[in-house]
Protein backbone atom coordinates (compact mmCIF):
# COMPACT_ATOMS: atom_id res chain seq x y z
CA UNK A 1 0.00 0.00 0.00
CA UNK A 2 1.29 3.48 -0.86
CA UNK A 3 0.78 5.29 2.44
CA UNK A 4 1.92 8.63 1.02
CA UNK A 5 -1.33 8.94 -0.91
CA UNK A 6 -3.18 9.06 2.44
CA UNK A 7 -1.07 11.85 3.98
CA UNK A 8 -2.64 15.26 3.52
CA UNK A 9 -0.17 18.09 2.95
CA UNK A 10 -1.40 21.31 4.58
CA UNK A 11 0.46 24.37 3.28
CA UNK A 12 1.51 27.15 5.64
CA UNK A 13 0.59 25.30 8.84
CA UNK A 14 1.36 26.02 11.62
CA UNK A 15 3.20 28.98 10.08
CA UNK A 16 4.01 30.27 6.58
CA UNK A 17 6.43 28.11 4.62
CA UNK A 18 5.71 24.87 6.50
CA UNK A 19 4.20 21.99 4.52
CA UNK A 20 2.49 20.12 7.39
CA UNK A 21 2.13 16.34 6.95
CA UNK A 22 -1.31 15.48 8.38
CA UNK A 23 -1.57 11.82 9.45
CA UNK A 24 -5.20 12.07 10.55
CA UNK A 25 -6.12 11.09 6.99
CA UNK A 26 -4.31 7.79 7.61
CA UNK A 27 -5.96 7.27 10.97
CA UNK A 28 -9.51 7.97 9.81
CA UNK A 29 -9.35 5.10 7.31
CA UNK A 30 -9.41 1.90 9.32
CA UNK A 31 -7.75 -0.33 6.73
CA UNK A 32 -4.95 2.20 6.13
CA UNK A 33 -4.31 2.80 9.86
CA UNK A 34 -4.31 -0.98 10.41
CA UNK A 35 -1.87 -1.51 7.53
CA UNK A 36 0.54 1.13 8.89
CA UNK A 37 0.24 -0.28 12.42
CA UNK A 38 0.82 -3.83 11.16
CA UNK A 39 4.06 -2.74 9.46
CA UNK A 40 5.37 -1.45 12.78
CA UNK A 41 4.09 -4.54 14.64
CA UNK A 42 5.96 -6.84 12.24
CA UNK A 43 9.14 -4.79 12.75
CA UNK A 44 8.69 -4.94 16.54
CA UNK A 45 8.19 -8.71 16.49
CA UNK A 46 11.53 -9.12 14.71
CA UNK A 47 13.13 -6.99 17.44
CA UNK A 48 11.58 -9.10 20.25
CA UNK A 49 10.14 -6.05 21.99
CA UNK A 50 9.17 -6.17 25.69
CA UNK A 51 7.57 -2.72 25.90
CA UNK A 52 6.61 0.19 23.64
CA UNK A 53 7.43 3.81 24.56
CA UNK A 54 5.96 6.88 22.89
CA UNK A 55 6.21 10.63 23.49
CA UNK A 56 3.03 12.63 23.75
CA UNK A 57 0.78 12.96 21.96
CA UNK A 58 1.15 11.37 18.56
CA UNK A 59 3.58 8.77 19.89
CA UNK A 60 0.58 7.46 21.84
CA UNK A 61 -1.48 7.21 18.64
CA UNK A 62 1.22 5.12 16.98
CA UNK A 63 2.51 3.17 19.98
CA UNK A 64 -0.66 2.09 21.78
CA UNK A 65 -2.10 -0.05 18.97
CA UNK A 66 1.36 -1.57 18.42
CA UNK A 67 1.67 -2.48 22.10
CA UNK A 68 -1.87 -3.92 22.07
CA UNK A 69 -1.14 -6.07 19.00
CA UNK A 70 2.08 -7.36 20.58
CA UNK A 71 0.47 -7.98 23.97
CA UNK A 72 3.05 -5.79 25.73
CA UNK A 73 2.83 -2.65 27.82
CA UNK A 74 2.94 0.96 26.66
CA UNK A 75 4.93 3.65 28.49
CA UNK A 76 4.00 7.30 27.93
CA UNK A 77 6.63 10.02 27.80
CA UNK A 78 5.12 13.34 28.85
CA UNK A 79 6.00 16.97 29.32
CA UNK A 80 6.95 18.00 32.84
CA UNK A 81 4.12 18.05 35.38
CA UNK A 82 1.84 15.65 33.50
CA UNK A 83 2.72 12.30 35.14
CA UNK A 84 1.34 11.64 38.64
CA UNK A 85 4.11 9.58 40.25
CA UNK A 86 7.87 9.89 40.70
CA UNK A 87 9.58 10.59 37.37
CA UNK A 88 12.95 10.89 35.73
CA UNK A 89 13.45 13.88 33.44
CA UNK A 90 15.53 15.01 30.49
CA UNK A 91 15.90 18.58 29.31
CA UNK A 92 16.32 18.99 25.57
CA UNK A 93 16.76 21.82 23.12
CA UNK A 94 14.08 23.25 20.88
CA UNK A 95 14.56 25.67 18.01
CA UNK A 96 13.94 28.55 20.42
CA UNK A 97 14.55 27.41 23.98
CA UNK A 98 14.34 24.21 25.98
CA UNK A 99 11.72 21.72 27.06
CA UNK A 100 11.56 18.79 29.47
CA UNK A 101 10.31 15.23 28.95
CA UNK A 102 9.53 12.85 31.80
CA UNK A 103 8.84 9.17 32.34
CA UNK A 104 7.72 7.30 35.45
CA UNK A 105 10.79 6.14 37.36
CA UNK A 106 9.52 2.54 37.46
CA UNK A 107 8.28 2.34 33.86
CA UNK A 108 11.21 0.42 32.34
CA UNK A 109 13.02 -2.50 33.94
CA UNK A 110 16.76 -2.97 33.31
CA UNK A 111 17.36 -5.07 30.20
CA UNK A 112 13.87 -4.64 28.73
CA UNK A 113 13.87 -4.37 24.95
CA UNK A 114 12.11 -1.16 23.97
CA UNK A 115 10.48 0.06 20.79
CA UNK A 116 10.11 3.83 20.63
CA UNK A 117 7.32 5.06 18.35
CA UNK A 118 6.24 8.44 17.04
CA UNK A 119 4.41 9.79 14.05
CA UNK A 120 7.25 11.81 12.54
CA UNK A 121 11.03 12.00 12.58
CA UNK A 122 11.97 15.64 12.03
CA UNK A 123 15.04 17.01 13.81
CA UNK A 124 15.24 14.01 16.17
CA UNK A 125 15.34 16.04 19.41
CA UNK A 126 12.27 14.53 21.04
CA UNK A 127 13.32 10.97 20.25
CA UNK A 128 16.90 11.62 21.36
CA UNK A 129 15.50 12.79 24.73
CA UNK A 130 13.19 9.75 24.88
CA UNK A 131 16.17 7.44 24.27
CA UNK A 132 17.99 9.08 27.20
CA UNK A 133 15.01 8.40 29.48
CA UNK A 134 14.81 4.73 28.43
CA UNK A 135 18.55 4.22 28.85
CA UNK A 136 18.62 6.00 32.24
CA UNK A 137 16.36 3.21 33.49
CA UNK A 138 18.49 0.47 31.92
CA UNK A 139 16.23 -0.22 28.96
CA UNK A 140 17.67 -1.34 25.62
CA UNK A 141 16.39 0.62 22.62
CA UNK A 142 15.90 -2.26 20.18
CA UNK A 143 14.19 -0.14 17.54
CA UNK A 144 12.55 3.17 16.71
CA UNK A 145 9.56 3.40 14.37
CA UNK A 146 7.91 6.35 12.63
CA UNK A 147 5.19 6.76 10.05
CA UNK A 148 7.05 9.64 8.37
CA UNK A 149 10.63 10.87 8.12
CA UNK A 150 11.41 14.38 6.90
CA UNK A 151 14.82 13.53 5.45
CA UNK A 152 15.80 17.16 4.76
CA UNK A 153 15.83 17.87 8.53
CA UNK A 154 18.44 15.11 9.06
CA UNK A 155 16.98 13.89 12.35
CA UNK A 156 18.44 10.45 11.69
CA UNK A 157 21.88 11.96 12.40
CA UNK A 158 20.96 12.40 16.09
CA UNK A 159 19.87 8.76 16.25
CA UNK A 160 23.03 7.14 14.85
CA UNK A 161 23.62 3.64 16.14
CA UNK A 162 19.90 2.89 16.57
CA UNK A 163 17.78 0.78 14.25
CA UNK A 164 15.10 2.95 12.62
CA UNK A 165 11.99 2.08 10.63
CA UNK A 166 10.17 4.79 8.69
CA UNK A 167 7.16 3.92 6.57
CA UNK A 168 7.40 7.06 4.41
CA UNK A 169 10.02 9.67 3.60
CA UNK A 170 9.47 13.20 2.43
Amino acid sequence: MDLKQYVTIVPDFPKPGIQFKDITTIMDKGEVYKYATDQIVNYAREKKIDVVVGPEARGFIIGCPVAYALGVGFVPVRKEGKLPREVIRVEYGLEYGKDVLTMHKDAIKPGQRVLITDDLLATGGTIEATIKLVEQLGGVVAGIAFLIELTYLEGREKLKGYDILTLMQF
